[in-house]
């Protein structure tokens, strides 16, 4: 029986457990695995499989989810087998230069975040501010609609239980592009947005040669005006610096990966990033949890390659039982099939492991770690090609004529910011924040939360002592106590990690996910402002697919979770859903560990 923790029983009751029409509690986190077991594995029905084979695939989805071993994205857990059957985490929706798509698309966004999933845009199809409309100047411009769509989320809550996401997009070449990058200096404008710079190769090309850059009007498709490149991705580095948005996306490195080449170039990704879509394309995530695989101080690979078939499978099968509020979704996704199987609780992987984050071993971790899933994750998807068929877009991709894969895309690392919590694992990819936190509960009483890896280690050596926790406390850290420097090395938080090895890390997970990767690059308080420019440019050239800084303490509303002043400090922010105080923040997702509310990278 699946052994949860009291925070994700918290969310769990809060935001996942079936209720009725009286709110009353109607299933045990149990019921709620076998619920979404049993609807996922019954897809097979439609392709002729047994009673006895659908059962015991029920089994095995069972049993993955049940040993925390993979948990799917929240809206599988919260909607199979019920009214909404909406299963998959993300969308993207055209926006055209009419009226009529703008509205059109604003509608969809709506239906789509009210039955859970968020919602990418590209607005570079839109005219600049003050263009021409019917002869006079008076367009709204991309940023101008994007306060309509930012406020029609606001009111539209992810199906009362997911609040809404959005990922706006706009190319570097857009004549607005000034305008968009400052969007976000008023900490309340855009709140339901991360927001995106589409930069190209020629773009990047120019920043280093010190090169002028045209922008151009996408009605007319004329240069209206030149600029300094390198004064832009200093706007951009500055903006990113004060408050973590934008990020970049490298729009050429996406699509000189993209499997579905013949289908166009794609321009927008979902809301935190790891997924480039085409306009109407979702896709369902989950993710394995590598802290549960660590053996005798060694991966256990022959669990992981049973686990990657289990899970492709089962987000395969997610497809053909989700119920897509809008045609044009439902015939795509089934055309292009993409999933993002991706992993979680690396950090908790690399402390067993007693490697640090920042070391070459981790990196070679990494690297035979994530080709070691591609390689299963493709074995999967071919098999089940030969027993279900290829995906039908198969002959505009690059597997035509080569190789038969039930998908078009198979692996993405998510932020995983609830489902890290439900799995009581590290986020993705991410080294962890802080190693200890406190926590204030109802009665008042306060208590402590060391990680459990750190905890462990240290009553191991008879180390643990007040005074080690005392100033862990103080800081998250373990590097101004007197510890061994060997406990200290691999026991490293985020801010203590150089950026050039965040990338590192992050371009040697992408060497092997066909999809993206969220992941925040996390920088101490006083990060100069030039370090965000190199970050970009070296993202660029490792083949990274987009970046994400977050400067600590640069956003008004970051909750420290830190000694006695913190908890002082935490006792004047509120979740915005439930009210309750117990709010963290892992790199730039704000959790609640009292009802699950997670924004990441907002």
């Amino acid at each position: 029986m699946v052994n949860f923790t009291e925070t994700a029983i918290k969310i769990l009751e809060a935001r996942y457990l079936i209720r009725d029409k009286n709110m009353n509690i109607l299933e045990t986190p149990e019921d709620m695995l076998k619920r979404v077991a049993k609807n996922i594995a019954s897809a097979d029905l439609q392709y002729g499989f047994s009673e006895k084979e659908v059962n015991n695939t029920e089994k095995k989805f069972f049993e993955i989810m049940d040993n925390l071993e993979f948990l799917p994205n929240s809206p599988t857990l919260m909607n199979a087998n019920t009214i909404f059957q909406q299963l998959s985490a993300c969308f993207v929706l055209p926006i055209n230069d009419n009226l009529d798509s703008i509205f059109s698309t604003l509608k969809n966004a709506a239906i789509i975040q009210q039955t859970g999933g968020g919602t990418g845009f590209n607005f570079s199809n839109l005219r600049p501010f003050n263009d021409l409309v019917r002869g006079l100047p008076a367009a709204a411009g991309p940023v101008g609609f994007m306060k309509i769509f930012d406020i029609t989320t606001d009111v539209i809550k992810q199906g009362g239980r997911r609040r809404g996401a959005n990922m706006g997009i706009l190319d570097i070449t857009h004549p607005d592009i000034i305008k968009f990058v400052s969007s976000k200096v008023d900490p309340n404008f855009l709140k339901n947005f991360n927001i995106s710079v589409a930069i190209t190769d020629e773009f990047m090309e120019a920043v280093l040669n010190k090169k002028e850059f045209n922008l151009i009007n996408p009605r007319t498709n004329e240069v209206v005006k030149v600029v300094d490149a390198n004064k832009i991705l200093d706007l951009i580095s500055m903006m990113a610096w004060m408050s973590g948005d934008p990020g970049v996306i490298y729009l050429d490195t996406i699509n000189k990966n993209n499997p579905l080449k013949n289908l166009g170039i794609i321009r927008s990704t979902n809301p935190c990033g790891e997924v480039p879509l085409y306009p109407y394309e979702a896709c369902n995530l989950g993710s394995i949890n590598l802290s549960k695989l660590v053996k005798n101080k060694s991966i256990n690979y022959q669990r992981l390659k049973d686990i990657i078939h289990i899970a492709v499978h089962f987000l395969d099968n997610v497809i053909d039982m989700s119920k897509f509020p809008i045609k044009e979704i439902s015939e795509m996704v089934k055309n292009t099939r993409k999933i993002g199987l991706g992993v979680m609780g690396f950090a908790d992987l690399l402390f067993q492991l007693e490697i640090p984050y920042n070391s070459p071993e981790a990196l070679e971790v990494a690297e035979e770690l994530m080709k070691f899933v591609k390689k299963e994750a493709e074995s999967s998807s071919k098999h089940l090609a030969e027993i279900k068929g290829p995906f039908p877009y198969i002959d505009k991709s690059i597997y035509y004529k080569k190789q038969e894969l039930r998908n078009a895309t198979l692996l993405s690392i998510a932020p995983t910011g609830t489902i890290s919590l439900l799995a009581d694992c590290s986020s993705g990819i991410e080294p962890v924040y802080g190693l200890g936190y406190t926590r204030e509960m109802l009665d008042g009483k306060i208590i402590t939360i060391l990680n459990k890896h750190l905890e462990k280690k240290l009553k191991d050596l008879g180390l643990y002592s007040e005074q080690v926790i005392e100033k862990l406390l103080a800081t998250g850290s373990i590097q101004d106590t007197e510890l061994p420097d060997n406990i200290k090395r691999v026991f490293i938080t985020a801010l203590e990690i150089d950026p050039k090895d965040h990338l590192k890390m992050q371009a040697k997970f992408q060497k092997f996910v066909d999809n993206s990767i969220s992941k925040t690059i996390n920088l101490p308080f006083e990060t100069p402002l030039e370090k965000i420019k190199e970050i970009y440019i070296m993202g660029w050239k490792l083949g990274c697919k987009g970046v994400t800084v977050y400067r600590d303490k640069s956003r008004s509303e970051q909750v420290l979770t830190f000694g006695k002043k913190a908890i002082q400090e935490k006792n004047k922010e509120h979740c915005p859903d439930c009210g309750s105080m117990n709010i963290i923040r892992e790199g730039k997702c704000l959790i609640c560990r009292d009802c699950g509310y997670s924004l990441c990278n907002l």
